[in-house]
């Protein structure tokens, strides 16, 4: 009985898929963040929490990145591109992305800069704000120096049920399990 009901619940989850939402804040040099991961788009199942007061020790991943031959991986990439486009326009149908909120206040030491940039940036957010149809993207200049302030709020509902015969696809492929053997011998 116990068995069935563990089934029953991995399919409701599979049928109504899950919601990751994140938050980040950074102003000056202070920032937080944090990514949840829900389950009938209310259940938080984890939470990975980003603050400015983290200690991560870059030196291991550098020792990491000297370690792979990036040469040999994107020679193992190359036939896969295909395969792994394919993946991606499928795996875009499954992703629905509900919420997007972001404000920005950039500056430059340069007045001219600043407004160049900001017009770049604008044309930007007004391109997906057009593509994602409940978004509010802002961006504000500053002209009192140097600054980059951003904060943002994201909603995106994944729909697993629809993800599954898209990776079986592609981990049916030789090249893709090549290219993942590569990547995890390094």
């Amino acid at each position: 009985m116990i068995i069935l009901l563990i089934i029953i619940i991995i399919f409701i989850i599979l049928l109504f898929g899950i919601r990751l939402t994140g938050r980040w804040r950074k102003v000056d040099s202070e920032y937080d963040g944090c990514v949840e991961v829900l389950i009938f788009k209310k259940l938080k199942v984890y939470t990975f929490d980003l603050t400015s007061d983290d200690d991560e020790d870059d030196e291991e991943s550098d020792e990491e990145d000297e370690g792979r031959d990036l040469k040999k991986l994107f020679e193992l990439a190359k036939p896969c591109f295909k395969y792994l486009k394919i993946f991606f326009h499928e795996f875009l149908d499954a992703v629905n992305i509900n919420r997007l909120e972001n404000d920005l206040i950039i500056g430059f030491s340069s007045f001219a800069k600043t407004g160049e940039y900001i017009g770049y940036i604008w044309a930007i957010f007004s391109v997906l704000m057009g593509m994602i149809p409940n978004s509010r993207l802002g961006v504000e200049p500053s002209f009192a120096g140097e600054t980059l302030n951003i904060k943002g709020y994201i909603n995106i509902d994944i729909s697993i049920f629809k993800l599954i015969i898209p990776v079986l696809k592609l981990i049916s492929k030789k090249e893709i399990r090549t290219l993942i053997r590569g990547v995890l011998s390094g």
